[in-house]
């Protein structure tokens, strides 16, 4: 008996390194998450446009400071007059639970825009503790301690 007949992680065997290495390059090539937003934002030249792709209703319930509003079904009429193409965009929606960021970032896409997914969305940027903007001003709650570090701005990894 080999481990793969009794390990459910490893039913499927792992890929080769090769292969691995071209799925997890491409995959960070789309994505980005919300400690890298943050810290990018934090510089002062983050060298993209974040995007809220959200409804206004949820916008105004909160949002990343520094975001630019376009609710996905807005792209197509809106983007040209708003955004730069020659910066990098990076979308975000509700989280993980959530496809609009993908929808958002494929809309672009197909308007030649340079895109990546911020995964997490706006839940993960919240439960890192975060600040956030609403009509009241910033907002910013602690971080859930279990999806981040308490006490650091980032898990290091």
């Amino acid at each position: 008996m080999t481990i793969t007949d009794t390990s459910a992680a490893l039913r499927v065997p792992p890929a080769a390194p090769a292969d691995a290495v071209s799925f997890f390059t491409a995959r960070l090539a789309f994505q980005a998450d919300v400690s890298d937003v943050r810290a990018s934002l934090d510089s002062g030249d983050p060298g993209f446009v974040l995007l809220d792709s959200r409804a206004t209703v949820a916008w105004q319930q909160g949002h990343v400071p520094g975001a630019l509003h376009l609710p996905t079904a807005e792209i197509p009429a809106r983007a040209t007059d708003l955004l730069d193409p020659a910066v990098p965009v990076v979308t975000y929606c509700w989280g993980p639970g959530c496809d609009g960021a993908t929808r958002a970032a494929l809309a672009l896409a197909r308007l030649g825009y340079r895109v990546k997914e911020m995964i997490g969305g706006i839940e993960y940027w919240i439960r890192e503790g975060f600040a956030i903007e609403t009509a009241n001003g910033i907002e910013q709650r602690p971080a859930d301690p279990l999806t981040s570090p308490i006490g650091s701005t980032a898990c290091a990894c």
